[in-house]
Parts: C-alpha cells; sequence; structure tokens
C-alpha cells in the first residue's frame, strides 16, 4: 500500500573525520561491549594511518548531495537528512532537527544492503531509541527494504568491478580470479538471519553480468575472541592458502568489496594496506573496486526505492531468484544469535 512522507532520512554507521574524535568514536562502538583498551587504542592506530578521519563521512555527503538533486529532478521532492549510528550527526540529533522542521513521517535509506542483526536490525532499534529520547515529537521512521538484489545495485557494483580489472594487463585481466568480500559475522549472529544466502545471490548476479563463470566469496575485518566462530573462509587465510597451494601464482586477484556499499575504514586499512601487504609479500597481483558509492545507478536506485513505498504502481524491482524483500521486518526479525 502507498503511503505518505515528507522527509528522507540516510542512517550509516558513522566515522570519525579528525584524529581528536578517533578514540571516543571507538569509544561509543564499542560501548556495553567487552573490548579492552588496548583493543580500542590498536584499532585507533588504523585511523591514525589516514590523519585520523575516516571515508565514510565524505562519502555520505556526496550520496546526499546526489540525493538532493535526484529527487527535486525527477521527484518526490523530499528533503533529506542524515544520522549516525555511533558519531555525528547522532540520530537523536537528526530526528530532533526534524522534528523541529514539521516532519511528522520519514523513510529511512540504511547504506546496508544485506540482512542481519548488524546490518538491519541494529539500525532500526537504534531509530526507535532516537525516536524514545525526543517522545512524542518524534517522527515515525520506516526503513527502506533490502537491495541486495536490485538491478541497479548489481549494475553498479559489476561496473566498479569491471573498473578494478579494467586496471590489469590485458593478460593478467582474462585470468584474474574474481573474488568478492563481506564483513564476518559470528556464526550464530549469521544464521539468525538470510545474510549468507543474500550474498551468495548477489555475488552470482554480478559475476553474471561481469561475463564471469567463477567467482568465490570470502570474508574480512573479524573481531572477537578467538574461541568464537565466525564465517569462513577469511580473506587473509584464503589467500595464504590459495598461494601455498601454488593456485595464484600466475593469477592476478580481483577484490570486490560488495559487503560495503561505501568506503569505509575496513576497505582502506584492512584491504588497501593489510590484504595488499600480504599480497605484496607473495608477489600476487591485485585490484580492488571501489565501493559502490556515489554511482548514478545506486542514487537513482535509492529514488525508485522511495518511489515504490509513496506510489503504489511503481514496480518493485528486483532480480535473480528471490524477489524483492518485505518492506516491514517482522517483529524480532534478526536477533543477534
Amino acid at each position: 500500500m502507498a503511503e505518505s512522507y515528507d522527509a528522507l532520512l540516510i542512517v550509516s554507521f558513522g566515522g570519525p573525520e579528525r584524529a581528536a574524535d578517533v578514540v571516543p568514536f571507538l569509544e561509543n562502538v564499542v560501548r556495553g561491549k567487552n573490548v579492552s583498551r588496548e583493543r580500542i587504542l590498536a584499532v585507533a592506530e588504523h585511523y591514525e594511518r589516514f590523519g585520523g578521519t575516516s571515508p565514510l563521512g565524505g562519502q555520505v555527503r556526496a550520496l546526499l548531495a546526489s540525493l538532493v538533486h535526484e529527487l527535486n529532478a525527477h521527484g518526490p521532492s523530499l528533503p533529506v537528512y542524515w544520522g549516525n549510528l555511533h558519531w555525528h550527526p547522532l540520530l537523536a540529533d537528526t530526528l530532533r532537527d526534524m522534528a523541529d522542521d514539521g516532519i511528522r513521517r520519514a523513510l529511512a535509506f540504511v547504506t546496508s544492503a544485506f540482512g542481519s542483526h548488524a546490518g538491519c536490525r541494529v539500525y532500526l532499534d537504534a531509530i526507535e531509541r532516537a525516536r524514545g529520547e525526543i517522545g512524542d515529537k518524534a517522527p515515525r521512521v520506516d526503513k527502506i527494504r533490502l537491495f541486495y538484489n536490485h538491478p541497479n545495485f548489481v549494475e553498479a557494483v559489476a561496473d566498479r568491478a569491471a573498473e578494478a580489472f579494467g586496471t590489469l594487463d590485458e593478460v593478467d585481466r582474462d585470468a584474474a580470479r574474481l573474488v568478492f568480500t563481506s564483513h564476518s559475522l559470528p556464526v550464530g549472529m549469521a544464521r539468525t538471519s538470510d545474510y549468507e544466502e543474500q550474498l551468495a545471490e548477489a555475488c552470482r548476479l554480478i559475476a553474471k553480468r561481469l561475463g564471469r563463470g567463477e567467482w568465490r566469496l570470502c570474508y574480512q575485518s573479524r573481531s572477537g575472541p578467538p574461541s568464537q566462530a565466525w564465517l569462513e573462509p577469511d580473506l587473509g587465510k584464503q589467500i595464504i592458502a590459495w598461494h601455498e597451494a601454488g593456485e595464484v601464482r600466475d593469477e592476478a586477484l580481483v577484490l570486490v568489496p560488495i559487503g560495503f556499499l561505501l568506503e569505509n575504514m575496513e576497505l582502506v586499512y584492512d584491504l588497501d594496506i593489510e590484504i595488499a601487504g600480504l599480497c605484496d609479500e607473495r608477489g600476487i597481483k591485485m585490484a580492488r573496486a571501489a565501493a559502490a558509492g556515489n554511482h548514478p545507478r545506486v542514487v537513482e536506485m535509492i529514488r525508485l526505492l522511495v518511489e515504490e513505498r509513496v506510489d503504489s504502481s511503481k514496480p518493485r524491482l528486483a532480480i535473480g531468484d528471490h524477489g524483492p524483500s518485505h518492506d516491514v521486518c517482522p517483529p524480532g526479525c534478526c536477533p543477534r544469535g
């Protein structure tokens, strides 16, 4: 059923944009979790390699500006706001501003294409907590559906991958191994959602668009105690295994960060420094695709996702075998596990 909305809210993870903010940001991220001070400071060093700035904030600003232009040009003409989970502009502050501006009902685009506790439920719960802080004046916020199999998302990621293949010499390009990467999750958490199945479907669709029959999905950026089982194969361990088996001595690797819509520290440090260093040590050529980010097809996709919620005559686009995701998450979906 079509609904009426008077704003669009972009909801993202958040990240520091100056050195003084790094540790406070990380403290926000781990609040309530059993994470040592030593671990916080170790991760802070990653940000220090980049002047204390995460690329995420700039990416969201660029996406927001493009969305404003897209909505003004094609409709629906809605004001666009931005709120983060862990750093400024924080969700509660943004929702308070929206209430002061007279916004009563908003659609939220969460910068995560896949369903899981970390990628969906955490955002839903954060929105409701922020609304609770504001009280009766808080606008109602409805989340836009998952978009992992939206044709625009598939095309945008495939374009970024093709750009990465294009950086290789022709002989390396033809033989290159296509490797998708996504954030690892604890196995118990992953199994409470369709995270793995959605990732596999998106990888299949993108590989098909690229005309490549073979691909591999690996996971990166795991954290937590070694005793806890996380999704595998771990990207670094897989590269080492391939190298030791002699499988990638004459092949380049093209890494496509399918699990990340926007550039962030887990790409520029974990892939561009750690994984790139690992490949360099073993003489493996590596190209890394950029995140889909502010790709024109992503911007158009968000507008189309808004359109389908405000106009029931608009198609709910999805390709592949899964069909479009639901608009409203069932109560208690994607528990922590």
